[in-house]
C-alpha cells in the first residue's frame, strides 16, 4: 500500500494513532501558545513545524478554530489544547519559562542570546498586533529575531521555525 503522507519512512504505513503513539514516546519539553493569531493559515502553519520539533505540545489561546489545511494533517500527531482566555492557558505552565517572541516591546533582547532552558514554552502573537500585553507583561522573557534587510520582522509561522529551531539547537541536539 502506498502511503502519501508527509512522514519518515519510520512511520509510513502506520496509523494516525500509532504514529502519534510513538512520537509520544520520545516528545521534546518544548511546548508552544499561540495567542490572538489573526490569520488562520499561520497557526496551521506554526502547528506543522511543531510537529517537525516534536513538541511536548501546543497551546492555542483565544481563537478556538484555525486552518488545519496549514497543518497539513500534522494536528493529528501531537497534543493540542484550547484556552479560551490567558489565565486558563496560565493554569497548565507551572515551573515552565514563557518565551515571548515579540518586536514590539523594549523589554525584547535579540534570540541570538538566548539560553534556552528545557522547560521552556515559546509564546507568538497575531502578525500585526502581536502578544497581547496581558500575556507579554507575565512572560518571563521577551526576545526578537534579528533582521538584517528593511523588513522589522519575518511572517510569525517563520518565527516560530526559528525559535523552534534555535531551541532544538541548544536543548536537544
Amino acid at each position: 500500500m502506498d502511503d502519501s503522507r508527509n512522514l519518515i519512512d519510520e512511520y509510513k504505513g502506520l496509523e494516525n494513532e500509532q504514529v502519534f503513539d510513538a512520537l509520544e514516546t520520545k516528545r521534546t519539553p518544548l511546548e508552544i501558545a499561540i495567542e490572538n493569531v489573526e490569520h488562520d493559515f499561520n497557526i496551521g502553519s506554526i502547528v506543522r513545524t511543531a510537529n517537525s520539533f516534536n513538541v511536548q505540545k501546543v497551546h492555542i489561546i483565544g481563537k478556538k478554530k484555525y486552518n488545519r489545511r496549514g497543518a497539513m494533517c500534522t494536528d493529528k500527531y501531537l497534543k493540542i489544547e484550547h484556552h479560551p482566555t490567558v489565565e486558563d492557558f496560565l493554569k497548565t505552565q507551572e515551573n515552565r519559562e514563557l518565551v515571548a517572541i515579540e518586536n514590539n516591546t523594549e523589554r525584547a533582547k535579540p534570540l541570538n542570546s538566548k539560553i534556552f532552558q528545557p522547560n521552556t514554552t515559546l509564546i507568538f502573537g497575531s502578525e500585526n498586533n502581536g502578544i497581547t500585553p496581558e500575556l507579554l507583561n507575565i512572560s518571563h522573557d521577551v526576545r526578537y529575531i534579528e533582521s538584517f534587510g528593511s523588513t522589522r520582522s519575518v511572517n510569525v509561522g517563520v518565527a516560530a521555525g526559528i525559535a523552534m529551531y534555535e531551541f532544538a539547537r541548544q536543548v536537544i541536539l
